[in-house]
């Protein structure tokens, strides 16, 4: 039987780095993956992530219990997210493909001749196109609306899980959520 996160932090608070290993793979993918719907850059994900669990593991101290572990984890990567960003707003950089074009501007011809498997080559193009300007439309978000629609679409946790993370009341959530499908709409209207 697998042990609790519960019993995995209290593992982890007593010195056992086995356990605190256990919840890194737990939670890795999710991490990174929300950490990547925020900042859209691979390397940068999985830098927050990392800062992420070493944050985690210096105060597991502080982890009172009173919400999940994965909530709380939660709540640190976004800040970690946040925060990424505000520095790159601050000090922006350009690298070549900036200059040049898109990163991915050859990846949709690429990956359609990548999947054999396909039927329709046009359709798996327009899916990319269409991911593309949502991603777009996104990152054009604020932070804190940004965080929002990632931890209720792309990751699913209820409002009362998402008012946690975000250490905000439901209703500031259910606000933010509002604004952010608002904006999404208008933003991506001619895709709807």
């Amino acid at each position: 039987m697998e042990p609790s996160d519960g019993e995995l932090v209290r593992e982890a608070r007593r010195g056992d780095k086995e356990a605190f290993r256990e919840l890194v793979e737990r939670y890795q993918r999710k991490i990174v993956s929300v950490a990547l719907g925020m900042v859209h850059n691979h390397d940068d994900a999985l830098e927050i992530a990392q800062e992420t669990f070493v944050k985690a593991y210096e105060n597991l101290g502080n982890f009172k219990g009173e919400s999940s572990f994965y909530t709380w984890l939660y709540r640190i990567v976004v800040n970690r997210a946040i925060d990424f960003r505000r520095r790159e707003r601050r000090h922006p950089t350009v690298g070549l493909d900036d200059r040049v074009g898109p990163a991915d501007s050859g990846e949709v011809y690429h990956d359609v001749l990548k999947e054999e498997g396909r039927k329709d080559p046009y359709q798996q193009a327009q899916a990319h196109e269409i991911g593309g300007r949502v991603a777009e439309a996104i990152d054009e978000l604020t932070p804190d609306h940004k965080a929002v629609i990632l931890l209720r679409e792309v990751e699913g946790l209820s409002y009362d899980e998402i008012s946690r993370v975000m250490q905000c009341s439901k209703g500031t959530v259910m606000s933010r959520l509002h604004y952010a499908r608002k904006k999404l709409q208008k933003r991506l209207k001619d895709c709807l």
